[in-house]
């Protein structure tokens, strides 16, 4: 008597979102954060970014808001207790403009950055930040590049913002993932970072921040330090490419970017599955409509 066949159950997927333990210790930590750390970030927040805010009416070049900005990031890195580990800095010449290409996981991606890149850097960040107080005023006074995610052309005038940065001596730092990951994994890529490597003919620096996202993921005010990692890579000369060269050089930067940060995740490597997210943002579309 032949047996029937059962078709498998497909498993379930599995998410790894971190589930902290509940239970005393959990309950204090979270009190810990809304009563001390989370007060504490906004009160640095809108006092340095009021002096930023002053200092930006003489300050033409924007190094005493970056030293200020620098000044925030220690000290919100310091008060909840955060230690970044460094690893392949000495390889960035900071006498030279590079394009700073990061994965981005957390809020605190950024203050890890400002304390730890050796010199002084432009953000592209999307425009939306710019409407926050204190946040966007900063932003925009400090000389930072709002991009239109939405709006191919507004998009292209702000790539063309940045190209003329780099071309006047000053690097360039992006998100290439359009925003911070949901789930702790690597997300897809947007050209942005890329397109301005190539019409610069700057090096890209490809960095992996690990840990940020356990300290402080989306969509929660509750901080719980642990160990960061910054790692970087091996710089890609964009020395002699075109914009035909465009989707080849994202590919190799996701890669690098992706094996720096999978090589101390604490989550298991599905970075296929986020290849085809953002394919369709205007940033994927920008050497179409800037191409001279």
């Amino acid at each position: 008597m032949k047996r029937k066949t059962v078709p498998e159950t497909p498993k379930p997927q599995v998410s790894y979102t971190q589930k902290p333990a509940l239970g005393v210790g959990h309950l204090l930590s979270r009190l810990r954060s809304y009563l001390i750390f989370d007060p504490l970030i906004w009160i640095y927040t809108i006092i340095l970014g009021a002096v930023s805010l002053f200092c930006s009416l003489f300050d033409r070049d924007g190094s005493l808001q970056h030293r200020i900005a620098r000044l925030w990031s220690r000290m919100i890195l310091g008060t909840i207790g955060v230690h970044v580990h460094v690893i392949g800095m000495e390889k960035v010449d900071p006498a030279k403009p590079h394009i700073y290409a990061v994965n981005h996981l957390s809020a605190l991606d950024v203050p890890v950055l400002y304390k730890h890149l050796p010199s002084q850097f432009r953000i592209l960040a999307k425009k939306e930040l710019f409407r926050y107080p204190f946040l966007g005023w900063h932003l925009r006074r400090s000389g930072q590049i709002a991009v239109d995610q939405e709006n191919v052309r507004n998009a292209v005038r702000s790539m063309g913002r940045a190209v003329e940065s780099l071309k006047a001596n000053m690097s360039v730092m992006i998100f290439p993932e359009g925003g911070r990951s949901e789930d702790g994994q690597l997300q897809g890529f947007m050209a942005g970072a890329f397109y301005l490597g190539i019409k610069a003919q700057v090096d890209v620096v490809p960095m992996a921040l690990v840990g940020t996202y356990e300290i402080l993921p989306m969509n929660t005010g509750h901080i719980m330090p642990q160990p960061v990692f910054l790692l970087v890579g091996d710089s890609i000369p964009t020395t002699g490419l075109t914009l035909r060269d465009l989707e080849n050089l994202t590919q190799q930067a996701r890669h690098s970017i992706a094996e720096l940060y999978y090589s101390r995740a604490s989550f298991p490597d599905l970075r296929d599955q986020h290849l085809e997210k953002n394919s369709s943002r205007p940033e994927k579309k920008i050497h179409n409509d800037a191409s001279p």
